[in-house]
């Protein structure tokens, strides 16, 4: 079985996040999101490569959106209410609440303020937020009889989850955007240790390992204050969800124990909507915020205040926070426009920014001059601060995750090709695990392991317990390395002795050891081994569990009496002249015959034990006697060159031991017993 994973975005680039992946002909779509720094065809992933017929009801098994970010969310609204997909769609409570906003916020500015053609209206939200089934933290949900889902803690916003998906024995992970070190509001990623085919993973760090914490954040107050303390204006282009309640904790700690008079603002209602949501969604929060909460809510900032857009170009300090990140429009770019000119203001950058905007531009290099269309060019000559405050686990924090899950494969998403390749060799390399870094509307298909879990029997353990021990000879003459054979079979008796390392043949070993001490400069080498390996059979019943069980178990259960296959034969074989025996009677005669063919079979079957019983050889389930018939069923051949020279043997073996007994038919046959 295979699982094929075509990636719609975030394929090898940073930006509008689809991967659809095909398990056991269960298809997911993870995420459906739109790339920032586009807008023509390019914003939205390419739909019909899920399907010609643009018919995604039949194609898709359902939708998860990861979190409500719009790289991950911001094409769904069209997916639904303009390409007709009317599906299962599952996101966490927090990514429901506060996805509408997200999207609402976007609609409004590139439309209403930019004029752009609509690609979805308020209406197209609020249906597609009806088709949504919310779930919670580590909560199964069985999508159909074959598919289930469950969600796990990823930190980076409020509400982002990773999700786990199985299909029969297949299973994998989608991380969606990850943070594997706990912030000021959220806590770390958590996910169970599980047995994975695939773990689909972002890389937007891929080879970045930041500084510690404390560290940024001591480097981000100051380069603030000491932009305020000379009379500048600082510009926090953020998403109006996640960094913003992170940074806005940190400046309002920092101005209470500063006594700083200085106004904080939010450039939009949106924010302050969103606060209420963080208030009453603590429980997502981190531990520190959530055991505080009772005292004092980490949300309630005393020195944040609202923004109103005629104090743009109001005299005097002041810090703003305005949407949307990496000044990709709107309300941001509108107050860049105004504030970039003046050496006193600062613009502080505390995420990633995607290639295309002018966030971007302005963390590729400090430009003086910035073109912002053919009729727009912006002069730079504020400072500009970039600090990594962004909510994505960095390079480390991606290696232990793939480490703690070790699945058989990985594929990276959600990065820049020149870094996922470093990253995709350090896991290949350094933790043998087969990795891949796909391309935009590349699929690629891996293998997946077929595993069932089983209990199994009384009968069976025992059997495997048991004793296997095999003695073999070996010549003198026979050039042995000592060392070797020690060091590969865990020997360090002596070079006439190998044997496994197994605690059942310790006591053995120990008097093997005492014998061949004394005796070192002659006789055999004597090699003993226990090799357990064990048949079952597997017994699955409808409404029972799978088990394991001997086989001598099976017939019990099947209520049935033993049948034993074997197979016969019966050939002539030669001893020389019977002038010498003729004088002994028929049972003395076929006990010497079945002397001299033990003998002769000890010699060429020198790692089997050949059995003689008098009346018939055994050597494992061949047997074999001297046939007095004068007409045997089992007789090849009456034929026989030399009546006075010949007699006829019949063996019969197990089909388990066919190789074994076409082996001593053939030294039988062609080996001249009269010389034994």
């Amino acid at each position: 079985m295979t699982i094929d994973c075509l990636v719609l975005g975030a394929g090898q680039e940073v930006g509008k996040s689809c991967v659809v992946v095909t398990i056991n002909g269960k298809r997911i779509m993870f995420d459906c999101g739109m790339h920032m720094g586009y807008l023509d065809h390019r914003r939205y992933p390419d739909f019909s490569r899920i399907s010609a017929s643009r018919d995604y009801n039949t194609v898709l098994s359902c939708v998860i959106i990861t979190h409500f970010h719009l790289d991950h969310i911001g094409a769904l609204p069209y997916f639904t209410e303009v390409c007709g997909y009317n599906g299962p769609i599952y996101m966490t409570y927090p990514t429901l609440a506060l996805a509408p906003l997200m999207l609402e916020d976007y609609r409004k500015v590139m439309v209403d303020r930019r004029g752009e053609a609509e690609q979805f209206s308020n209406d197209h939200i609020m249906e597609c937020m009806k088709k949504v089934i919310p779930v919670d933290l580590k909560q199964t949900i069985q999508v159909d009889e074959d598919l289930q889902i469950r969600a796990y803690y990823a930190g980076h916003v409020l509400g982002a989850a990773m999700f786990y998906a199985k299909v029969g024995d297949a299973a994998m992970v989608y991380t969606g955007d990850y943070n594997m070190t706990p912030d000021r509001h959220l806590g770390a990623a958590q996910i169970d240790r599980m047995q994975l085919d695939l773990l689909i993973t972002e890389s937007t760090y891929a080879t970045t390992i930041r500084d510690s914490k404390y560290g940024r954040e001591r480097e981000f107050l100051k380069a603030v204050h000491n932009c305020v303390a000379s009379g500048g204006k600082v510009l926090i282009p953020t998403f109006a969800l996640g960094r913003a309640q992170e940074l806005c904790i940190l400046l309002d700690d920092y101005w209470e124990r500063m006594n700083l008079k200085i106004p904080i603002y939010f450039s939009a209602g949106l924010t302050v909507q969103a606060n209420m949501y963080y208030k009453m969604l603590i429980s997502w929060t981190s531990q520190k915020v959530k055991e505080t909460y009772t005292t004092r809510n980490a949300f309630d900032f005393k020195n944040v205040q609202k923004f109103d857009r005629s104090m743009i170009d109001a005299p005097g300090p002041c810090v703003l926070f305005a949407t949307p990140g990496m000044i990709s429009g709107g309300f941001s770019l509108e107050v860049f426009k105004r504030w970039a000119p003046s050496k006193l203001n600062l613009i502080t950058l505390p995420g990633y920014c995607v290639a295309g905007t002018i966030g971007h531009k302005l963390m590729s290099g400090k430009p003086t001059k910035i073109d912002l269309d053919k009729d727009t060019q912006i002069d730079v000559q504020c400072q500009i601060h970039q600090l990594a405050f962004s909510p994505h686990t960095d390079s480390k924090g991606i290696m232990d995750l793939v480490k703690f899950l070790s699945p058989k494969h990985v594929i990276l998403v959600h990065g820049e090709k020149p870094k996922m390749v470093t990253l995709k060799e350090r896991i290949h390399s350094e933790l043998g695990i087969p990795c891949h870094d796909p391309a935009n509307n590349e699929t690629v298909s891996i293998s997946s392991t077929l595993s069932i879990k089983a209990e199994s029997s009384s009968m069976f353990i025992q059997s495997c317990s048991t004793p296997n021990f095999k003695f073999l000879k070996r010549n003198l003459n026979d050039k042995i390395n000592s060392k070797e054979l020690s060091s590969k079979e865990g020997g360090t008796s002596s070079m006439f002795f190998r044997r496994r390392s197994n605690p059942h043949v310790k006591h053995l070993n120990r008097n093997l050891d005492e014998k061949f001490d004394s005796s070192l400069s002659c006789g055999p080498e004597l090699e003993v081994s226990d090799d357990r390996v064990n048949e079952g059979i597997l017994v699955m019943e409808n409404g029972k569990k799978t088990k394991v069980v001997h086989q001598d178990e099976l017939l019990l259960l099947l209520g049935e009496q033993e049948h034993e296959v074997r197979f016969a034969n019966c050939s002539p074989i030669y001893f020389g002249s019977l002038d010498d025996t003729h004088v002994m009677d028929c049972i003395s005669r076929k006990s010497l015959w079945l002397s001299q063919l033990s003998s002769k079979l000890s010699s060429e079957l020198s790692d089997r034990n050949v059995q003689n019983f008098g009346e018939y050889l055994q050597v494992e389930s061949f047997t074999l006697s001297i046939c007095s018939k004068e007409s045997c069923p089992y007789r090849t051949t009456n034929r026989i060159e030399n009546e006075s020279a010949a007699a006829f043997y019949c063996c019969s073996w197990l089909v388990a031991d066919e190789v074994l007994a076409w082996q001593i038919i053939s030294i039988l046959e062609k080996h001249d017993l009269s010389s034994t």
